[in-house]
């Protein structure tokens, strides 16, 4: 495993916040930057559990890269709008579309994996145009292109490779699909190639390359046995579609096993880099933990783990405990000069003082004009809620450490870059930029916290 980390890089916000990276924690930096800057990297996988931000995250690297003078293609496998929409695009499909408004020398495509035009795509590339023809319109082969167990997988491996051959980026962003596992693209060769190689197939394909009399033969004897028997449990018309579709494919299945393993090596090579995607929370940190376990034991070079929507303070120095105890004595000093709370028909109601209006609107200099009835709210109390709110942020904050102190103390050599949260959902390439820029530094540049 490689990670390439900030050299020198400081504590950030201290044990009482999030520390952006080495710090007191000895957990090195994710310098995102060099990552994208280094041109032998070719390939960037983005792969984390479902609702992580994978998609934000990888259309953020390729909006900095292609700002930082690289031609960068990103590669979705979502089918959610989101990343078209943030980059100004109505719609994505299986063909790269030039994204504008791109500051800087660079260049950024962007696209979304059309399972089934893909495998089209491999199917009128590698057979002439009768058997192609026969092929497309196999119903079996519309059931398998459309929905067979893995195939999206398969297919997002099969365009990455497309891309790459191509070689007209110099930078690839893959946004993995949003499976539960998110290396379920990683065992899709595998997969298939069992399908392809399976006993099941191979006896379909035996008449076809037996031939002859003796083909003629093993379809009269053999074959009679299997399809009626499966012809019972799956249907007459479905298995003839099956054979119809081997016989079609049979010069086909070698290719679908060597691009799928030129792909698998290209995810290993030294061009390649994976990020882990993650949020500060028990679940998807545990996902991660596996996702990084997984990597290594394939062989994956993991670059680091991008830990997205992370909680801070500036006001870290004051703990959680302290505005409590804070909040406490401000209440308690109130509620002996009789302003505070009454039980008034179940719910709490501020004291009416005694000077107090009691019909219309009571102006005062902390609040403006209130409803007869209620109390004005008083210096104290808008400071005991603010300190209250800041105990609530700080409980918050250490959570998130001690999650991620509970992953960094299984993997203290993966490299982080902890992402501050953003006040709203990204929707445009501002949105994409802020969170460029908080990958870059490891929290929320000047003056956007």
């Amino acid at each position: 495993m490689t990670a390439r980390t900030k050299a020198g890089a400081g504590g950030g916000a201290g044990s009482e916040g999030v520390p952006d990276g080495a710090g007191s924690q000895g957990v090195p930096d994710l310098d995102t930057d060099a990552l994208i800057d280094d041109p032998g990297i070719r390939i960037i996988v983005c792969c984390g559990s479902g609702g992580v931000g994978k998609t934000t995250t990888a259309a953020a690297l390729g909006v900095r890269a292609a700002e930082r003078g690289r031609k960068v293609v990103v590669l979705t496998i979502d089918p959610a709008r989101r990343l078209a929409q943030s980059m100004g695009i109505d719609s994505l499909d299986n063909v790269p579309r030039r994204v504008k408004g791109i500051e800087g020398s660079g260049e950024l495509h962007a696209m979304m994996l059309d399972m089934k035009r893909t495998f089209d795509e491999i199917v009128e590339a590698h057979a002439d145009g009768e058997r192609a023809r026969a092929i497309l319109e196999n119903p079996f082969y519309q059931s398998l292109s459309a929905g067979f167990a893995g195939t999206q997988e398969y297919m997002a491996m099969e365009k990455l490779g497309q891309l790459r051959a191509r070689d007209e980026w110099d930078l690839i962003v893959v946004d993995t699909p949003p499976s539960r596992s998110a290396l379920d693209f990683l065992d899709a060769p595998k997969r298939l190639g069992s399908f392809l190689d399976g006993k099941f197939i191979k006896l379909l394909m035996a008449p076809a390359k037996m031939g002859g009399r003796a083909g003629m033969k093993f379809l009269n004897v053999g074959m009679s046995m299997m399809t009626g028997t499966l012809g019972k449990l799956l249907g007459g018309q479905f298995l003839r579609d099956v054979q119809t579709f081997v016989a079609a494919m049979d010069t086909m299945f070698g290719g679908f096993r060597t691009r799928a393993d030129a792909t698998y090596k290209l995810l290993q090579a030294p061009g390649t880099a994976f990020l882990v995607v993650a949020t500060p929370e028990r679940d998807a940190l545990r996902e991660a933990a596996y996702f990084v376990e997984r990597l290594a034991a394939e062989d994956m070079p993991l670059a680091g783990l991008v830990l997205n929507r992370v909680h801070d303070s500036e006001a870290a120095r004051l703990s959680a405990e302290q505005a409590l105890a804070g909040a406490e004595k401000l209440e308690a000093e109130n509620l002996e000069t009789g302003g505070i709370v009454d039980q008034t028909a179940g719910k709490a109601g501020l004291r009416e003082p005694a000077d107090s209006p009691t019909d219309g609107y009571a102006p005062t200099p902390d609040s403006g004009p209130r409803p007869a009835g209620t109390a004005a709210v008083t210096t104290e109390e808008l400071t005991a809620g603010l300190l209250r709110l800041h105990a609530e942020r700080m409980q918050v904050v250490a959570r998130e450490q001690d999650t991620r102190d509970r992953f960094t103390a299984l993997h203290p050599e993966v490299a982080v870059a902890a992402v501050a949260a953003l006040p709203g959902d990204v929707h445009d390439l501002s949105g994409l930029r802020a969170i460029g820029d908080r990958l870059a530094t490891g929290s929320a540049p000047d003056g956007a916290a």
